[in-house]
């Protein structure tokens, strides 16, 4: 089959180069995030962390993605968004090899807060935030929900193929009889060589992709690049917050970890799991941005949300392993319906140059949110009465968020959106 200008989805025919280039660095950010993540806590039980260890570190960590992501993505708009893309992805490549190279805990705890590192298959650092600007910039806002629609796509599937051969590749080494540890390892080491790769393209960006062109000038806002926007944002963050705190809960990692306690689920198997749940996951965000431009951003949001919330805490409810990957598969189906659109409002409703800064302080907000919940299920998943509470747990606070989110944002309707 040959590839024709006909046969690309009408939003993307309008992407300029540097669009291109950054689903080319959302793809391959996300199959490094999602090979991880099938084995991360596998690859650290195996150096000889506990459970409750291992919660500790991942949340460490995520605390340390928050405090990079926050001095990043505040800045880049002054500073220039291309280069503070070029150091996240030179802390994630440095990560990689930390984790790759040391077992000692106190120092992987210093290589994870100081490095980028995804224990859940989704973002961290300061990538989407400053992408989700400049793509932005480059696109017209007729089209941004459509074109973040599809640049969520890119991510799950990016993610899904990640898991897939993260799964794989571990499998297959252990089968030639090598060390379980060494097999992740070698995962571990891709990440930080895609690390490398991602730093590469970045430098390929243009000035087209920042707020100001050459020789032009703009008045930013001084308080963490946040003005006229501020009381938006802050009712965001706060929300977007409690959103993550109940996703940490279930994070790809710790829940690859659960199908291995409850059902003895090997790595090869959860790599195919996860493989098609990001796979229905990423599909499902194109008919978002077709249901955002009929009801709107917010109800599309919690209307796609709620229902994925009650699927998740059915789960750990399910007898056997077949209907819980089944249920498993209908929830992320929907789940992420209200990533695209979530992004889109976000951009909408801030200014041009404040929009860098608006996704960073939102993303570090969920980020920080979804810090402290591993270490609960770190605690939870050492004590087999309460492997499935964590399932409960964060599909509870998640339609907690749902009903605040409408509450409070039904009436803020971005100035593109019609009435």
């Amino acid at each position: 089959m040959i590839l024709t200008i006909d046969s690309i989805p009408s939003p993307l025919r309008t992407l300029p180069r540097d669009g291109w280039l950054l689903f080319l660095t959302r793809f391959v950010r996300l199959f490094a995030y999602g090979s991880l993540s099938v084995v991360l806590v596998f690859y650290l039980i195996s150096l000889g962390l506990s459970e409750s260890q291992t919660g500790l570190l991942l949340t460490l960590t995520l605390v340390g993605d928050t405090v990079v992501s926050l001095y990043l993505t505040t800045r880049a708009d002054r500073i220039g968004r291309r280069r503070m893309l070029i150091a996240g992805a030179i802390l994630m490549a440095a990560a990689g090899i930390a984790f790759a190279c040391t077992s000692n805990f106190l120092l992987l705890i210093l290589a994870g807060a100081i490095g980028v590192i995804s224990p859940s298959g989704n973002e961290v650092g300061p990538f989407l935030s400053i992408e989700q600007a400049a793509l932005s910039h480059v696109v017209p806002a007729g089209i941004r929900t459509e074109v973040f629609a599809w640049y969520t796509l890119a991510g799950s599937l990016a993610t899904a193929i990640g898991a897939l051969c993260g799964g794989a590749v571990t499998h297959a080494l252990q089968k030639t009889a090598m060390r379980p540890m060494a097999s992740y390892r070698a995962v571990v080491i891709l990440y930080s060589a895609l690390g490398v790769m991602l730093a590469f393209v970045f430098t390929r960006l243009s000035s087209a992709a920042e707020v100001t062109a050459p020789g032009e000038e703009t008045a930013f806002p001084s308080f963490l690049g946040i003005g006229r926007s501020r009381h938006v944002v802050v009712k965001l963050a706060s929300l977007f917050a409690l959103d993550s705190f109940a996703g940490g809960f279930v994070v790809q990692s710790f829940a690859a970890y659960w199908f291995y306690l409850r059902f003895g689920v090997d790595p090869g198997t959860l790599g195919i799991i996860f493989f098609w749940a990001n796979i229905f996951a990423g599909i499902s965000s194109l008919l978002a941005s077709r249901l955002a431009s009929r009801f709107g951003l917010i109800n599309t949001m919690v209307a796609t949300h709620l229902p994925s919330n009650i699927l998740l805490i059915l789960v750990p409810l399910m007898p056997n392993l077949s209907s819980a990957v089944l249920v498993l598969l209908v929830r992320f189906s929907i789940s992420q319906m209200d990533v695209p659109t979530r992004q889109s409002y976000t951009m909408a409703v801030v200014s041009a140059e404040e929009r860098s800064a608006a996704a960073g302080i939102t993303g570090v907000a969920r980020t920080t949110g979804a810090a402290i919940s591993p270490l609960f299920v770190g605690f939870m998943f050492a004590r087999p009465s309460l492997i499935n509470a964590p399932f409960f747990i964060a599909g509870t606070l998640k339609i907690m968020y749902d009903l605040l989110l409408y509450r409070e944002f039904i009436g803020v309707r971005p100035p593109d959106e019609p009435s």
